[in-house]
Protein backbone atom coordinates (compact mmCIF):
# COMPACT_ATOMS: atom_id res chain seq x y z
CA UNK A 1 0.00 0.00 0.00
CA UNK A 2 3.14 2.15 0.07
CA UNK A 3 2.76 5.41 2.56
CA UNK A 4 -0.82 6.04 2.01
CA UNK A 5 -2.87 5.27 4.69
CA UNK A 6 -5.72 2.41 4.83
CA UNK A 7 -9.22 3.78 6.07
CA UNK A 8 -12.33 2.47 6.56
CA UNK A 9 -15.26 4.69 5.87
CA UNK A 10 -19.05 4.20 5.99
CA UNK A 11 -21.44 4.92 2.94
CA UNK A 12 -23.19 8.16 3.61
CA UNK A 13 -24.41 9.63 0.11
CA UNK A 14 -25.36 8.52 -3.68
CA UNK A 15 -21.88 8.63 -4.63
CA UNK A 16 -20.22 6.55 -2.03
CA UNK A 17 -23.02 3.86 -2.56
CA UNK A 18 -22.05 4.09 -6.52
CA UNK A 19 -19.13 3.08 -5.93
CA UNK A 20 -19.89 0.56 -3.49
CA UNK A 21 -21.91 -1.09 -6.15
CA UNK A 22 -19.00 -0.76 -8.69
CA UNK A 23 -16.27 -2.30 -6.28
CA UNK A 24 -16.71 -5.73 -8.28
CA UNK A 25 -15.67 -4.29 -11.70
CA UNK A 26 -11.94 -3.73 -9.97
CA UNK A 27 -12.01 -7.25 -8.89
CA UNK A 28 -13.20 -8.96 -11.38
CA UNK A 29 -11.69 -7.14 -14.51
CA UNK A 30 -9.77 -10.02 -15.41
CA UNK A 31 -11.85 -12.90 -14.50
CA UNK A 32 -13.51 -14.40 -17.63
CA UNK A 33 -16.54 -16.43 -15.10
CA UNK A 34 -17.36 -13.66 -13.51
CA UNK A 35 -21.00 -11.96 -14.76
CA UNK A 36 -21.49 -8.19 -14.12
CA UNK A 37 -24.91 -7.79 -12.24
CA UNK A 38 -27.55 -5.23 -13.53
CA UNK A 39 -26.25 -2.06 -11.71
CA UNK A 40 -29.77 -0.37 -11.53
CA UNK A 41 -30.94 -4.01 -9.89
CA UNK A 42 -27.88 -3.59 -7.04
CA UNK A 43 -29.21 0.11 -6.61
CA UNK A 44 -32.81 -1.29 -5.86
CA UNK A 45 -31.34 -4.07 -4.10
CA UNK A 46 -29.97 -1.65 -1.67
CA UNK A 47 -32.23 0.76 -1.71
CA UNK A 48 -35.08 1.11 1.23
CA UNK A 49 -37.41 -0.50 -1.48
CA UNK A 50 -36.00 -3.74 -0.81
CA UNK A 51 -38.82 -5.39 1.73
CA UNK A 52 -35.75 -7.08 3.38
CA UNK A 53 -34.92 -3.13 5.01
CA UNK A 54 -38.43 -3.27 7.12
CA UNK A 55 -37.11 -5.58 9.42
CA UNK A 56 -32.65 -4.96 9.64
CA UNK A 57 -31.08 -2.82 10.35
CA UNK A 58 -27.73 -2.61 7.66
CA UNK A 59 -24.59 -0.79 7.47
CA UNK A 60 -21.93 -0.47 4.78
CA UNK A 61 -18.52 0.14 4.32
CA UNK A 62 -15.63 1.37 1.92
CA UNK A 63 -12.11 0.90 2.46
CA UNK A 64 -9.87 2.97 1.08
CA UNK A 65 -6.00 3.59 0.44
CA UNK A 66 -5.82 7.44 -0.41
CA UNK A 67 -8.57 8.06 -2.78
CA UNK A 68 -8.96 4.40 -4.16
CA UNK A 69 -11.33 2.30 -3.25
CA UNK A 70 -10.02 -0.80 -2.45
CA UNK A 71 -13.14 -3.03 -0.63
CA UNK A 72 -16.39 -2.76 0.63
CA UNK A 73 -18.43 -5.08 3.24
CA UNK A 74 -21.40 -4.72 4.69
CA UNK A 75 -23.07 -5.96 7.87
CA UNK A 76 -26.77 -6.72 8.95
CA UNK A 77 -28.75 -6.83 12.17
CA UNK A 78 -32.27 -9.05 11.05
CA UNK A 79 -34.90 -8.94 13.24
CA UNK A 80 -37.07 -11.57 12.50
CA UNK A 81 -33.71 -13.53 12.68
CA UNK A 82 -33.32 -12.11 16.23
CA UNK A 83 -36.99 -13.21 17.06
CA UNK A 84 -36.74 -16.50 15.73
CA UNK A 85 -33.30 -17.88 17.45
CA UNK A 86 -32.63 -15.27 20.53
CA UNK A 87 -28.85 -16.47 19.68
CA UNK A 88 -27.76 -12.86 19.36
CA UNK A 89 -26.10 -13.49 15.83
CA UNK A 90 -25.22 -10.65 13.11
CA UNK A 91 -24.44 -10.70 9.61
CA UNK A 92 -21.98 -9.34 7.38
CA UNK A 93 -21.61 -9.82 3.35
CA UNK A 94 -21.37 -8.03 0.06
CA UNK A 95 -17.45 -8.27 0.49
CA UNK A 96 -14.84 -7.34 -2.11
CA UNK A 97 -11.21 -6.58 -1.69
CA UNK A 98 -8.07 -6.81 -3.39
CA UNK A 99 -5.69 -9.08 -2.16
CA UNK A 100 -4.00 -7.84 1.14
CA UNK A 101 -4.67 -8.96 4.20
CA UNK A 102 -4.68 -5.60 6.11
CA UNK A 103 -7.76 -4.61 4.04
CA UNK A 104 -9.83 -7.88 5.01
CA UNK A 105 -8.68 -7.11 8.25
CA UNK A 106 -9.62 -3.46 8.89
CA UNK A 107 -13.07 -4.80 6.81
CA UNK A 108 -13.81 -7.48 9.20
CA UNK A 109 -12.69 -5.30 11.94
CA UNK A 110 -15.21 -2.60 11.29
CA UNK A 111 -18.17 -4.88 10.98
CA UNK A 112 -17.30 -6.73 14.00
CA UNK A 113 -17.26 -3.83 16.47
CA UNK A 114 -20.54 -2.39 14.80
CA UNK A 115 -22.18 -5.87 15.38
CA UNK A 116 -20.92 -6.06 18.84
CA UNK A 117 -22.28 -2.22 19.68
CA UNK A 118 -25.63 -4.13 18.64
CA UNK A 119 -25.32 -6.38 21.01
CA UNK A 120 -24.19 -9.39 18.79
CA UNK A 121 -22.12 -12.32 20.07
CA UNK A 122 -21.50 -13.99 16.78
CA UNK A 123 -21.00 -12.42 13.18
CA UNK A 124 -22.04 -14.96 10.15
CA UNK A 125 -21.55 -14.65 6.42
CA UNK A 126 -21.82 -14.20 3.54
CA UNK A 127 -25.25 -12.90 3.38
CA UNK A 128 -25.91 -10.45 0.59
CA UNK A 129 -28.63 -9.49 2.24
CA UNK A 130 -30.04 -12.56 4.18
CA UNK A 131 -30.20 -16.24 3.62
CA UNK A 132 -33.38 -15.35 1.19
CA UNK A 133 -30.64 -13.77 -1.14
CA UNK A 134 -27.40 -14.67 -2.38
CA UNK A 135 -25.49 -16.21 0.22
CA UNK A 136 -21.99 -18.22 1.00
CA UNK A 137 -18.66 -17.97 -0.51
CA UNK A 138 -17.51 -19.78 -3.36
CA UNK A 139 -15.00 -22.68 -2.35
CA UNK A 140 -14.73 -24.74 -5.37
CA UNK A 141 -16.10 -24.93 -8.64
CA UNK A 142 -14.01 -21.54 -10.15
CA UNK A 143 -13.85 -22.05 -13.62
CA UNK A 144 -17.26 -21.57 -14.78
CA UNK A 145 -19.61 -18.87 -13.99
CA UNK A 146 -22.22 -18.84 -11.39
CA UNK A 147 -25.87 -19.43 -12.32
CA UNK A 148 -28.34 -16.15 -11.82
CA UNK A 149 -28.32 -15.13 -7.91
CA UNK A 150 -25.27 -17.42 -7.15
CA UNK A 151 -22.11 -15.70 -6.30
CA UNK A 152 -18.32 -15.43 -7.43
CA UNK A 153 -15.24 -15.32 -5.89
CA UNK A 154 -11.71 -14.90 -6.13
CA UNK A 155 -9.56 -17.85 -5.18
CA UNK A 156 -8.11 -15.71 -2.29
CA UNK A 157 -11.16 -14.54 -0.43
CA UNK A 158 -11.20 -17.94 2.05
CA UNK A 159 -7.45 -18.02 2.72
CA UNK A 160 -8.19 -13.93 3.48
CA UNK A 161 -11.26 -14.98 5.88
CA UNK A 162 -9.78 -18.05 7.54
CA UNK A 163 -6.78 -16.08 8.61
CA UNK A 164 -8.88 -13.64 10.43
CA UNK A 165 -10.42 -16.63 12.44
CA UNK A 166 -13.30 -18.03 10.87
CA UNK A 167 -14.46 -21.43 10.66
CA UNK A 168 -17.09 -23.18 8.62
CA UNK A 169 -20.16 -22.94 9.97
CA UNK A 170 -22.07 -24.68 6.52
CA UNK A 171 -21.25 -25.54 3.59
CA UNK A 172 -23.78 -24.92 0.40
CA UNK A 173 -23.65 -27.42 -2.47
CA UNK A 174 -24.67 -26.55 -6.35
CA UNK A 175 -25.71 -29.21 -8.60
CA UNK A 176 -25.66 -29.73 -12.12
CA UNK A 177 -28.25 -32.19 -13.84
CA UNK A 178 -27.53 -32.82 -17.86
CA UNK A 179 -30.71 -33.31 -20.09
CA UNK A 180 -30.80 -36.37 -21.13
CA UNK A 181 -33.91 -38.84 -22.53
CA UNK A 182 -34.13 -41.46 -20.01
CA UNK A 183 -34.53 -39.32 -16.69
CA UNK A 184 -38.00 -39.36 -16.58
CA UNK A 185 -38.68 -42.82 -17.46
CA UNK A 186 -36.05 -43.23 -14.19
CA UNK A 187 -37.93 -41.26 -12.07
CA UNK A 188 -41.00 -43.32 -13.34
CA UNK A 189 -39.38 -46.88 -12.31
CA UNK A 190 -38.33 -45.15 -8.54
CA UNK A 191 -41.83 -44.08 -8.03
CA UNK A 192 -43.22 -47.14 -8.94
CA UNK A 193 -46.86 -47.58 -7.39
CA UNK A 194 -47.02 -43.87 -5.66
CA UNK A 195 -46.84 -42.21 -9.27
CA UNK A 196 -50.52 -41.82 -9.19
CA UNK A 197 -50.48 -40.47 -6.05
CA UNK A 198 -49.02 -37.00 -6.44
CA UNK A 199 -50.31 -34.56 -9.60
CA UNK A 200 -48.65 -31.37 -10.17
CA UNK A 201 -49.75 -28.49 -12.26
CA UNK A 202 -48.52 -25.07 -13.97
CA UNK A 203 -48.80 -22.53 -12.00
CA UNK A 204 -51.83 -20.35 -13.16
CA UNK A 205 -50.38 -16.41 -14.20
CA UNK A 206 -54.10 -15.05 -13.81
CA UNK A 207 -54.34 -15.63 -10.59
CA UNK A 208 -50.48 -14.83 -9.75
CA UNK A 209 -50.80 -13.44 -5.93
CA UNK A 210 -52.82 -16.38 -4.85
CA UNK A 211 -50.43 -19.13 -6.50
CA UNK A 212 -47.66 -17.32 -4.88
CA UNK A 213 -49.68 -17.35 -1.56
CA UNK A 214 -49.61 -20.98 -2.01
CA UNK A 215 -46.05 -21.15 -2.80
CA UNK A 216 -44.72 -19.55 -0.20
CA UNK A 217 -46.97 -20.95 2.53
CA UNK A 218 -45.48 -24.34 1.28
CA UNK A 219 -41.85 -22.48 1.40
CA UNK A 220 -42.69 -21.00 4.68
CA UNK A 221 -43.61 -24.21 6.52
CA UNK A 222 -40.98 -26.73 4.44
CA UNK A 223 -37.83 -24.75 5.16
CA UNK A 224 -38.96 -23.82 9.08
CA UNK A 225 -36.54 -26.15 10.19
CA UNK A 226 -34.19 -25.79 8.15
CA UNK A 227 -30.41 -24.30 9.36
CA UNK A 228 -30.32 -20.48 9.13
CA UNK A 229 -34.25 -20.60 7.96
CA UNK A 230 -35.76 -17.00 7.95
CA UNK A 231 -39.57 -17.11 6.79
CA UNK A 232 -40.39 -14.75 3.73
CA UNK A 233 -42.74 -11.78 4.67
CA UNK A 234 -45.74 -11.34 2.24
CA UNK A 235 -43.79 -8.13 1.09
CA UNK A 236 -41.34 -10.26 0.48
CA UNK A 237 -42.41 -12.97 -1.72
CA UNK A 238 -44.34 -10.59 -3.60
CA UNK A 239 -41.04 -8.53 -4.10
CA UNK A 240 -39.38 -11.95 -5.99
CA UNK A 241 -42.87 -13.22 -7.34
CA UNK A 242 -42.64 -10.37 -9.54
CA UNK A 243 -39.54 -10.66 -10.64
CA UNK A 244 -40.11 -14.75 -11.11
CA UNK A 245 -43.16 -13.00 -13.19
CA UNK A 246 -41.44 -11.81 -15.93
CA UNK A 247 -38.47 -14.11 -16.26
CA UNK A 248 -40.42 -17.18 -15.44
CA UNK A 249 -42.71 -19.45 -17.54
CA UNK A 250 -45.45 -21.01 -16.27
CA UNK A 251 -44.89 -24.60 -17.19
CA UNK A 252 -41.39 -24.37 -15.17
CA UNK A 253 -42.99 -23.59 -12.08
CA UNK A 254 -45.14 -26.51 -10.58
CA UNK A 255 -47.27 -27.07 -8.16
CA UNK A 256 -47.64 -30.79 -6.07
CA UNK A 257 -51.03 -31.68 -5.11
CA UNK A 258 -52.04 -35.16 -3.21
CA UNK A 259 -55.95 -34.98 -2.89
CA UNK A 260 -56.01 -31.63 -4.61
CA UNK A 261 -54.19 -30.11 -1.03
CA UNK A 262 -50.68 -28.34 -2.15
CA UNK A 263 -48.38 -30.52 -1.15
CA UNK A 264 -44.82 -29.32 -2.57
CA UNK A 265 -43.25 -26.98 -5.46
CA UNK A 266 -40.49 -26.30 -7.83
CA UNK A 267 -39.29 -23.10 -9.34
CA UNK A 268 -37.20 -23.36 -12.28
CA UNK A 269 -35.75 -20.25 -14.12
CA UNK A 270 -34.00 -19.61 -17.26
CA UNK A 271 -30.21 -18.35 -16.42
CA UNK A 272 -30.59 -14.91 -16.74
CA UNK A 273 -26.90 -14.58 -16.76
CA UNK A 274 -26.84 -15.80 -20.18
CA UNK A 275 -28.27 -12.24 -21.48
CA UNK A 276 -26.85 -9.96 -19.55
CA UNK A 277 -23.01 -11.10 -19.65
CA UNK A 278 -22.19 -9.00 -21.91
CA UNK A 279 -24.06 -5.73 -20.50
CA UNK A 280 -21.23 -4.51 -18.49
CA UNK A 281 -24.18 -3.67 -16.18
CA UNK A 282 -25.40 -1.34 -17.97
CA UNK A 283 -29.02 -0.98 -19.46
CA UNK A 284 -29.69 2.38 -20.38
CA UNK A 285 -29.94 3.65 -23.42
CA UNK A 286 -31.11 0.65 -24.83
CA UNK A 287 -30.58 -2.47 -22.85
CA UNK A 288 -34.22 -2.93 -21.13
CA UNK A 289 -35.44 -3.57 -24.87
CA UNK A 290 -32.42 -5.68 -25.25
CA UNK A 291 -32.74 -7.15 -22.47
CA UNK A 292 -36.71 -7.58 -22.75
CA UNK A 293 -36.24 -9.02 -26.15
CA UNK A 294 -33.55 -11.55 -25.23
CA UNK A 295 -35.27 -12.99 -22.74
CA UNK A 296 -38.33 -13.72 -24.99
CA UNK A 297 -36.53 -14.82 -27.51
CA UNK A 298 -33.18 -16.40 -26.75
CA UNK A 299 -32.52 -20.24 -26.54
CA UNK A 300 -31.30 -20.57 -23.00
CA UNK A 301 -28.87 -23.02 -22.71
CA UNK A 302 -28.99 -23.80 -18.78
CA UNK A 303 -31.30 -23.34 -16.20
CA UNK A 304 -31.80 -22.72 -12.62
CA UNK A 305 -34.14 -24.64 -10.00
CA UNK A 306 -34.15 -21.70 -7.71
CA UNK A 307 -36.84 -22.79 -4.95
CA UNK A 308 -38.64 -25.55 -4.02
CA UNK A 309 -40.37 -27.14 -0.86
CA UNK A 310 -42.50 -29.80 0.42
CA UNK A 311 -44.67 -30.01 3.31
CA UNK A 312 -43.58 -30.64 6.63
CA UNK A 313 -46.12 -33.11 7.36
CA UNK A 314 -44.69 -35.36 3.99
CA UNK A 315 -40.48 -35.06 4.46
CA UNK A 316 -39.11 -37.96 6.05
CA UNK A 317 -41.55 -40.16 4.57
CA UNK A 318 -42.03 -42.04 1.05
CA UNK A 319 -44.58 -39.54 0.10
CA UNK A 320 -42.64 -37.12 0.47
CA UNK A 321 -39.92 -38.64 -1.81
CA UNK A 322 -42.85 -38.54 -3.98
CA UNK A 323 -43.72 -35.34 -4.00
CA UNK A 324 -39.73 -34.31 -5.21
CA UNK A 325 -39.84 -36.71 -7.65
CA UNK A 326 -42.75 -35.90 -9.03
CA UNK A 327 -41.70 -32.47 -9.25
CA UNK A 328 -38.24 -33.05 -10.96
CA UNK A 329 -40.22 -35.16 -13.74
CA UNK A 330 -42.94 -32.95 -14.49
CA UNK A 331 -40.09 -29.92 -15.17
CA UNK A 332 -37.65 -32.54 -16.73
CA UNK A 333 -40.61 -32.89 -19.31
CA UNK A 334 -40.69 -30.13 -19.69
CA UNK A 335 -36.69 -29.04 -19.75
CA UNK A 336 -36.71 -31.80 -22.97
CA UNK A 337 -38.95 -29.63 -25.21
CA UNK A 338 -37.14 -26.38 -24.31
CA UNK A 339 -33.77 -25.00 -25.44
CA UNK A 340 -32.07 -26.33 -21.85
CA UNK A 341 -29.62 -28.79 -21.65
CA UNK A 342 -28.50 -28.34 -18.34
CA UNK A 343 -29.92 -27.42 -15.30
CA UNK A 344 -28.43 -25.93 -11.46
CA UNK A 345 -30.05 -26.96 -8.62
CA UNK A 346 -28.94 -24.47 -6.04
CA UNK A 347 -28.58 -24.47 -2.98
CA UNK A 348 -28.73 -27.74 -1.02
CA UNK A 349 -27.42 -27.65 2.58
CA UNK A 350 -24.57 -30.26 3.01
CA UNK A 351 -26.79 -32.41 5.69
CA UNK A 352 -29.69 -32.44 3.39
CA UNK A 353 -29.21 -36.23 2.65
CA UNK A 354 -32.60 -37.33 1.90
CA UNK A 355 -32.49 -34.47 -1.01
CA UNK A 356 -28.86 -35.42 -2.00
CA UNK A 357 -29.72 -38.99 -2.08
CA UNK A 358 -32.42 -37.79 -4.68
CA UNK A 359 -30.82 -35.85 -6.67
CA UNK A 360 -27.67 -37.77 -6.92
CA UNK A 361 -29.29 -41.06 -7.92
CA UNK A 362 -31.14 -39.16 -10.84
CA UNK A 363 -27.46 -38.25 -12.00
CA UNK A 364 -26.81 -34.79 -10.75
CA UNK A 365 -23.27 -34.33 -9.48
CA UNK A 366 -21.82 -31.60 -6.93
CA UNK A 367 -20.26 -28.85 -9.25
CA UNK A 368 -20.09 -25.87 -7.04
CA UNK A 369 -19.64 -25.53 -3.33
CA UNK A 370 -20.54 -22.37 -0.91
CA UNK A 371 -19.63 -21.69 2.53
CA UNK A 372 -21.05 -19.81 5.52
CA UNK A 373 -18.03 -18.88 7.93
CA UNK A 374 -18.71 -17.57 11.33
CA UNK A 375 -16.85 -16.26 14.28
CA UNK A 376 -17.75 -15.08 18.19
CA UNK A 377 -17.57 -11.80 18.78
CA UNK A 378 -16.57 -12.16 22.54
CA UNK A 379 -12.98 -10.72 22.07
CA UNK A 380 -14.76 -7.24 22.18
Amino acid sequence: MGNEKLCVKPVRSGHELEEFIRMPWRIYKNDPFWVPPLHLERRMHLSKKNPYFAHANCRFWLAFVGDEVVGRISAQVDSLYLDRYQDATGFWGMLEAVDDPEIFQALFHTVEQWLAKMGMKRALGPFNLSINHECGLLIKGFDSPPSMMMGHAPRYYSSAIETLGYKKAKDLIAYSIKKEDGIVQKIQQILGAKKDTVQTRRLEKRMLERELDTIFAIFNDAWSQNWGFVPFTKEEYMDVGRTMSLLARPEFIRIAEIQEEPAGFMVVLPNLNEVISDLDGRLLPFGWARLFWRIRFHSFRTGRILLMGVRRKYQDSLIGAAVSLCLIRDVMKEVLNSSMSELELSWILEDNVAMRRIIEALGAEPYKIYRIYERGLGHW
